[in-house]
């Protein structure tokens, strides 16, 4: 594959052009393909892999990056299926292979930092001034279990996050949340600096299915036939879908095992044990308690659960 330069790619009208694309300062290539449509229009960024054993994500943008062509669409689409490559490539989860960062965590990144930090800063400077829109695909770590849900930008200015929700909504999944934080993450800082994107949930434990993938890319397709970017009809699930403006985030306490009572996907009421975090002799080091009735949006899966790390997550409904 040729290495791809990003000056001037809306030149090559009705193309597809895929190749490698190297992030400045690192000895990174990261794998991009970008698809000028047939018509002028927007540009949409689809990221995969920002974490590394997110699978169903990742598979996703390889395979819509094999399967969009220009004529189906008006404008264009870059997709960088892979961006933590070097932590895929060495199986690191969460972080970046060369710092053990996590790289939804350094945004906006600097340009004479750690591997990590050159990463997302490369994203700012290279992929999103040059797009319009942002779709990030994520789905539970190698840890983590979750129900399929997307985020919207909460925490911009009104049209980004008008245009967020919008984008969110046509996914017609069961649930929406409204993220509160303009940082912590690629899609978050996206919209503080005028990009609107959404960040979508789908998979997890370090797992892939192709049913979950095939889901995975009507999530999209559908996404991208909103923005009028993709032609065609959108997908009805029929969904009554639910919008969380409150979500609880519990990180643990203690390093040590971890007992979840409920299931990804249960409604809980306020009050309720969700679970119970242990020492290695089997005693109670601290009980989760429901702070609001809600739904579980994701949780820890594996019986390890680190201090400060995540725990539950449980959106208000």
């Amino acid at each position: 594959m040729k290495d791809i330069n990003l000056a001037n790619f809306s030149k090559f009208r009705n193309q597809k052009q895929q190749g490698y694309i190297n992030v400045s300062g690192t000895n990174i290539k990261l794998p991009i393909t970008i698809i000028c449509g047939k018509k002028e229009g927007k540009t949409a960024l689809i990221t995969g892999g920002v974490h590394c054993a997110e699978y169903v994500g990742i598979e996703t943008a390889i395979e819509l990056s094999k399967e969009i062509n220009p004529e189906d669409i008006s404008g264009n689409i870059i997709i960088v299926p892979l961006i933590n490559r070097s932590g895929f490539e060495n199986r690191t989860m969460s972080v970046v292979y060369e710092d053990g960062k996590n790289l939804n965590r350094v945004f906006p990144g600097n340009a004479e930092g750690s591997v990590s930090e050159k990463i997302a800063y490369f994203m700012e400077k290279e992929l999103f001034k040059i797009s319009d829109y942002y779709i990030d695909l994520h789905c539970g770590d190698g840890y983590e279990e979750l129900t399929p849900y997307v985020y919207y930008q909460g925490v911009a200015s009104e049209d980004v996050t008008s245009k967020s929700k919008q984008m969110a909504m046509a996914i017609n999944p069961k649930y929406v949340v409204e993220s509160q934080s303009n940082s912590g993450g690629a899609y978050n800082y996206a919209g503080s600096i005028g990009l609107p994107g959404i960040l979508i949930e789908r998979g997890c434990m370090g797992k892939w299915s192709k049913e979950e993938v095939e889901e995975y890319k009507i999530d999209v397709k559908n996404v991208l036939k909103e923005l009028n970017v993709l032609s065609g009809e959108k997908v009805d699930r029929n969904n009554d879908t639910k919008v969380i403006t409150n979500t609880i985030y519990e990180n643990s306490m203690y390093t040590g095992c971890w007992y979840s009572n409920y299931k990804v996907g249960d409604i809980v009421s306020k009050g309720d044990e969700l679970g119970t975090v242990k020492d290695y002799f089997g005693n109670i080091l601290h009980t989760c308690i429901a702070k609001v009735d809600g739904i579980i949006l994701y949780q820890v899966g594996s019986l390890s659960i680190l201090k400060d790390g995540p725990m539950i997550t449980y959106g208000e409904i």
